[in-house]
């Protein structure tokens, strides 16, 4: 995992030299280039759950899925939006299509992705799907907030530092245990759909349009 995709963590311990000139400029060199080829999980962040028996299928493209039968609920989500407002997921969005995405605005990946979540979630509104993300990791509110500024996010983010929403989801379920991870709700409050990977905009309709399309 490279530095850029790990939470922000508070250190006390003295850093060690580092041999400087054309060595430091070719391992910065090549650490660069790693990251620009390949946009993975910044990581579980200390997420645990959802383990033991599964009825759900991994596809090749990184998109697990869960037939209508085979769907665990969504548990329990609650607390405070990034400005202050209470929000219950479930609640708020029954009946509803729900994409969920976990994501921290120190993590490159959720960077990368936040573009194409704006995108589709305007594109999908009219067809009655929400969206909602759920902010992690971040020890304060202000650069989650200043990252949802920048983006122009126009659906809110329950604020969830230490994670601790993550451990509600079952044993066996579809749940999000990486940064970013992404989860399509159906209109049955279930977990139809899950990633653990950064989305473009064609693979986030992949993920969705098929839940819309049930009936």
């Amino acid at each position: 995992m490279s530095a850029a995709c790990r939470a922000p963590q508070s250190t006390n311990r003295s850093r060690s030299r580092r041999p400087g000139g054309r060595g430091r400029a070719t391992l910065l060199a090549a650490v660069a280039a790693v990251a620009a080829l390949a946009l993975s999980a910044c990581g579980s962040g200390g997420m645990s759950g959802g383990s033991g028996n599964t009825n759900f299928v991994a596809g090749k493209d990184g998109i697990a899925t869960a037939k209508k039968g085979d769907r665990k609920a969504l548990p329990e989500l609650d607390g405070e939006t990034l400005d202050g407002k209470k929000l219950d997921i479930a609640d708020a969005y029954k009946g509803k299509v729900l994409v969920i995405n976990v994501w921290g605005s120190w993590c490159a990946p959720c960077r990368a992705e936040a573009p194409n979540f704006v995108k589709v979630a305007k594109e999908k509104k009219a067809k009655g799907v929400e969206f909602v993300g759920i902010n992690t990791r971040d020890p304060e509110r202000g650069p989650a907030l200043a990252f949802e500024e920048a983006h122009e996010v126009p659906y809110p983010s329950v604020y969830d530092p230490t994670g601790k929403l993550m451990l509600r989801f079952p044993r066996g379920s579809l749940n999000p245990n990486a940064i970013p991870s992404t989860l399509v709700v159906d209109r049955d409050g279930k977990i139809a759909a899950r990633t653990q990977q950064p989305l473009n905009e064609a693979k986030l309709r992949k993920m969705i349009d098929p839940v819309v399309a049930e009936k």
